[in-house]
């Protein structure tokens, strides 16, 4: 794919790059490494100064920045201006929480035969980052903020159709005062990521992506020795019981399947839906999808903007025939709209069955699959029946049925009666497929620290007293 940006709502190429030489990627690497030097030996206080600096552009560039997002790849003028606000709020998140993260914590020191024993969380080092086009400010900024407040320093290898919002997040992090080589976006292929990854002075990697690219990843890194969270595909459940609230399950169902132009690794996407209920909540989810506004993703009024290439939405558009030349029923949209731009209708497909790629594939775009189930444990077999296991969702007021879809869905996010999103107070990931390691949290923060034991003892004598051996 070339380092260009192109404007998916008409197809135009705006801009286009030269990708980094060796010479270049190299130089770029030692920067890093020599900032991460200085970075580690600041205050965590005067990070937090700079991360409050850099929440505060975001807030004053909020405009500019939102219409640079939705001319790269597409999605609402609206949603790239809450994308844009959600990172400001998470920098101040980080600023305001991390040396309480990163604090000691002491241990039972007489447990252990020493006069003080702590845990204590240190930075590692540079971190390659290689993050996706669909919320290209978002999916960086929980990866950022952390690794950059608990002192590392980051190498952004964005995807190749978003490079000018990837260049302005290198640029803010440079203003904010943070110092030069703390953050850099390297302009390169795919193909750059094994060299370097496997640079000594980059430490770790961090992907969001496809899960052929998280096992690309993690090969490298297993090869190198070197720590990696991956947050890979989804194909979410939405289990909507007979107890549910039905319009507001609908309600949210379409917001959920379709935010961000229904490109979202924890949109939900198989709507399992018990037989009590499942056509009165089919007839009303169907009319909402029917309802939604596809359009020029710069007006307010729009609901749906294109998909941010024309690949993904033949990709859809092919799982969709696929589903509907092996049986199943389509309740609205399914149909290539004609003009410009790769738009792609909200589509509601039915009667699917196990032989369909729409069953167990993830669909990347306004695509919903019903499926009926008679039982709960029917619901959750569903559920749980892919190899993806990222987000979930479940409706129901019955307290008892509340408390199974929390232990039961294998999801690394379980949200009930609600949709699944992400805050930056709680962490975020998957298991299976979907990949391993968490984001945001304190935990996210210390996915990419050196979590290090400090024993100490009253001195040579008696330190070894009474201890064992490993």
């Amino acid at each position: 794919m070339p380092i260009a940006t192109t404007n998916p709502a008409t197809g135009q190429v705006l801009k286009s790059y030269d990708p980094m030489s060796d010479e270049q990627i190299d130089a770029a690497i030692e920067r890093a490494d020599l900032a991460f030097r200085d970075l580690r030996r600041t205050t965590v206080a005067q990070r937090a100064q700079w991360m409050n600096a850099a929440a505060d552009l975001l807030d004053a560039e909020r405009d500019e920045t939102a219409r640079l997002m939705t001319t790269e790849m597409g999605k609402t003028y609206a949603a790239a201006k809450a994308e844009v606000t959600k990172c400001a709020t998470t920098c101040r998140f980080y600023a305001a929480n991390a040396e309480q993260m990163l604090d000691d914590e002491p241990a039972d020191a007489r447990a252990v035969k020493a006069t003080r024993a702590v845990v204590r969380y240190q930075p590692i080092g540079p971190v390659l980052a290689v993050m996706p086009w669909n919320f290209p400010l978002w999916q960086v900024m929980r990866f950022a903020a952390p690794a950059l407040m608990a002192g590392n320093t980051g190498l952004l290898k964005h995807a190749s159709n978003v490079p000018q919002t990837a260049l302005y997040l290198e640029d803010v992090f440079r203003r904010a005062g943070f110092p030069e080589g703390a953050f850099t976006t390297l302009l390169v292929g795919s193909e750059a990521v094994d060299r370097i990854l496997s640079d000594p002075r980059v430490r770790a990697a961090t992907l969001t992506g496809s899960e052929s690219a998280g096992r690309s990843i993690a090969q490298i890194a297993g090869r190198e020795v070197k720590k990696t969270v991956l947050e890979l595909g989804g194909s979410d459940p939405f289990v909507v019981m007979p107890s549910a609230d039905l319009d507001r399950a609908a309600e949210v169902a379409t917001t959920a399947r379709c935010q961000n132009n229904g490109q979202s690794c924890i949109a939900a996407k198989r709507f399992i839906v018990h037989t009590d209920v499942f056509d009165a909540f089919a007839e009303r989810f169907t009319a909402n999808m029917s309802a939604l506004r596809v359009g020029d993703p710069m007006d307010e009024n729009t609901d749906v903007g294109p998909l941010a290439s024309e690949k993904g939405r033949d990709e859809i558009h092919a799982q969709v025939q696929d589903a509907v030349d092996n049986g199943a029923t389509v309740l609205c949209g399914g149909e290539l709209p004609s003009g410009d731009g790769w738009y792609y209708p909200p589509t509601v497909v039915t009667d699917l069955t196990p032989q369909m790629r729409m069953w167990s594939e993830e669909v990347f775009g306004p695509v919903a699959g019903l499926f009926r189930v008679s039982s709960y444990s029917e619901a959750i077999e569903v559920a749980n029946g892919t190899s993806f296991g990222l987000g979930s969702n479940a409706w129901t007021r019955d307290p008892d049925e509340q408390e199974r879809f929390a232990t039961d869905l294998a999801a690394g996010n379980v949200f009930i009666n609600g949709m699944t999103t992400s805050y930056p107070e709680l962490p975020f990931g998957g298991v299976k497929n979907s990949g391993y390691g968490r984001e945001l949290s304190a935990l996210g923060m210390r996915e990419f620290c050196n979590i290090k034991t400090v024993w100490v003892g009253e001195g040579a004598a008696s330190a070894g007293a009474g201890a064992q051996s490993e």
